[in-house]
């Protein structure tokens, strides 16, 4: 029998409509577009990733604000990525390791956990805005961008660059610097593209190159 819910934020019709997603909370946040690498051993998310697998479901990734990567009860952050498995591989040990790619950005609405530990929340999916090229002012920060992924580009088969989109631009810039949690938490929840630039604008150094 599914345990109680573990808190609700948000008591409305809405949200009993709303989709529901398995939830694996990390130490690290997911922005949309990016790879994961994942190594599962844990029983509730290998019964995840198989269900998945199976029915080609996605499940969130959402940031840890207290408590550890294996509890079960964690708080969490409100925003989130769903991701999807594009790869996957039985690891020595009996490990699974899988790929994942993030695709919509979340909101939790409510949350509950069931009976073996698993999180699962009740979401809102964010808009993102229309593919728009970056303004000139940030024609570095794509110069600098492009001299960092054109390896990856050759090398990695599930990346997938899109220069010409401001969103895509800032979400690879954020993953390419060495950046907090919380702070690529903080460009996960920003709306606008170009404000996520300029926020990353500050934190690189005058000449990005």
């Amino acid at each position: 029998m599914p345990a109680a819910p573990e808190r609700t934020d948000r008591s409305s019709d809405s949200v009993a409509e709303a989709p529901e997603l398995a939830l694996f909370p990390l130490a690290t946040v997911l922005l949309p577009g990016g790879l994961l690498p994942l190594r599962i051993f844990e029983p509730r998310y290998v019964a995840l990733i198989s269900r998945c697998l199976r029915q080609d479901e996605a499940f969130g990734v959402i940031l840890i604000r207290s408590g550890t990567e294996t509890a079960s009860a964690v708080e969490v952050a409100e925003v989130g990525t769903s991701a999807r498995i594009v790869d996957f591989q039985r690891l020595p040990e009996g490990l699974l390791g899988v790929l994942c790619r993030g695709e919509r950005r979340f909101r939790i609405l409510a949350r509950r956990r069931q009976a073996d530990g698993l999180n699962c929340a009740r979401v809102s999916w964010l808009p993102e805005s229309a593919a728009t090229p970056p303004a000139p002012q940030f024609a570095a920060l794509v110069a600098a961008l492009r001299e960092t992924l054109d390896g990856l580009v050759h090398s990695q088969r599930w990346l997938e660059p899109h220069y010409e989109d401001a969103g895509w631009i800032s979400y690879r810039l954020a993953e390419s610097l060495t950046l907090e949690p919380q702070e690529l938490q903080r460009l996960l929840e920003l709306d606008d593209p170009a404000e996520r630039l300029q926020r990353l604008a500050r934190l690189l150094p005058k000449d990005p190159r």
